[in-house]
């Protein structure tokens, strides 16, 4: 009886493993436990001489295959560990397993988590290879420490606040060339606002007049002090943002594969420079220019390959990309009845990269920008920066896999291919009707 339930497993000599913070449940095949004499669940410790001993006690019972199970962050040294003994990991998402026959404990999710993948019940989830996972590892924490910035100029603006100056009324960028002037002249110890309105710069909107009369408030003690400590906080955090952007620039040179001719080198300015260097980076990583892709600037496209890596090979088609990056309509469907169709909710990174990039087309000159308000105007904008979203992605697939150039048709093609495409619904409608339609010229 055992016999003929193993030959009916996809994967016989699989092992399950339930993530802990602080220790681990493994399940292993019956039949590979009764050889060995021992017993099929084993709960191991969290520290790296436990997972090498699992990993070794795993490797000599015979198992190749490992599901393991996504919990956090504790999944990834588990991860580690058990690939680099030549076992072959699958990730699985916590949403397959959550349906456990019984009583739920930590030994029967494990024994289920090792039945399930025997059976070939179960999916991997995709992880990017180990290079994509080093730059992406650092572009996450140049997010959070950006994100943590923005949090520090809200409390400078807090402070201005309560001490009733107004500088955001006059400048639309607060940590600005002048706005950081004026707050850094405060901190160091000036109060006249007539001396600190001499930080305006020349293309600053407001006249001196104002920024005088805005600067013209309460210099509170207690809020002073919380300025000063904000502008420290700040200024260490822009230090180790550049460290993460020489981290960055260091990684990407390390990682290109050919040389991609982007032209010639802006002369305008030291940051327009930059910022083709790490375009040109991104295109000798990638092998391709995404940012000719409207939409797609340099720190979309940083996200995008620091997220998905250029190398797409694991997906079957841009069908499965487009699925995984959780853009393709849903389908619940009971009954022969279509109970939903919206997309599902992710939380994935290049997924809200491919949005934000979507958001911006809403003025855009190309076909793309074309394509994204005539979705506005017969859906809802939700949905047509889903659609458009979509559209992106399928681009970058087809760019990254097939190693094209995107080409802009321009928003003047895209609109009479429209046109051409309304006037031949419009014959197909008439003729099934039993009419004709025959154009007539418009006079310009």
């Amino acid at each position: 009886m055992a016999m003929r339930k193993r030959e009916n497993e996809v994967f016989p000599n699989a092992a399950g493993v339930d993530v802990g913070a602080s220790n681990h449940w493994v399940a292993v095949p019956q039949h590979l436990a009764e050889q060995a004499d021992c017993e099929p669940v084993r709960e191991v410790g969290a520290m790296t001489d436990d997972l090498n001993a699992l990993a070794d006690w795993l490797v000599a019972l015979g198992v190749d295959t490992v599901a393991l199970e996504s919990t956090g962050v504790y999944w990834i040294p588990v991860y580690e560990v058990l690939e680099q003994h030549g076992l072959t990991v699958w990730l699985v998402d916590t949403r397959q397993l959550k349906y456990v026959p019984g009583r739920k404990s930590d030994v029967q999710d494990c024994q289920w988590l090792q039945r399930l993948m025997s059976l070939g019940l179960l999916r991997a989830a995709w992880r990017p290879n180990g290079d994509v996972c080093v730059v992406r590892a650092v572009a996450r924490q140049r997010e959070v420490l950006l994100i943590e910035q923005a949090s520090w100029v809200q409390r400078m603006q807090k402070a201005l606040v309560q001490m009733n100056l107004q500088l955001t009324e006059v400048l639309s960028d607060v940590m600005g060339q002048t706005g950081q002037a004026i707050i850094r002249a405060i901190v160091a110890g000036e109060r006249d606002p007539k001396v600190l309105a001499r930080h305006r710069h020349s293309r600053i909107k407001a006249s001196a007049e104002q920024i005088t009369k805005a600067l013209t408030g309460n210099w509170r003690e207690e809020h002073l002090f919380v300025l000063g400590q904000a502008l420290a906080m700040y200024d260490d955090i822009a230090r180790h943002l550049l460290e993460c952007d020489a981290k960055l620039r260091t990684l990407l040179a390390e990682r290109s594969a050919c040389c991609v001719d982007l032209g010639k080198a802006p002369r305008a300015s030291a940051k327009a420079r930059l910022e083709f260097d790490v375009r040109q980076a991104l295109a000798n990583w990638a092998g391709v220019d995404l940012t000719r892709i409207d939409g797609l600037g340099v720190t979309a496209v940083m996200k995008l390959l620091s997220e998905i890596g250029p190398d797409l090979s694991r997906f079957a088609s841009v069908k499965h990309f487009c699925s995984w990056l959780g853009l393709c309509p849903g389908t619940k469907i009971s009954g022969g009845k279509v109970l939903s169709s919206t997309t599902k909710r992710s939380a994935n990174r290049a997924r809200q990269a491919l949005k934000m990039a979507a958001m911006s087309l809403a003025h855009s000159d190309s076909a793309l920008g074309a394509f994204y308000r005539r979705l506005c105007a017969r859906i809802d904008k939700p949905r047509a920066n889903t659609a458009t979203a979509h559209k992106l992605a399928r681009m970058v697939y087809f760019m990254l896999t097939r190693g094209e150039a995107f080409v802009d048709q321009g928003q003047q093609r895209y609109e009479e291919q429209q046109h051409q495409r309304s006037v031949a619904a419009l014959k197909r409608r008439a003729a099934a009707l039993g009419f004709q339609v025959n154009p007539i010229e418009v006079a310009a």
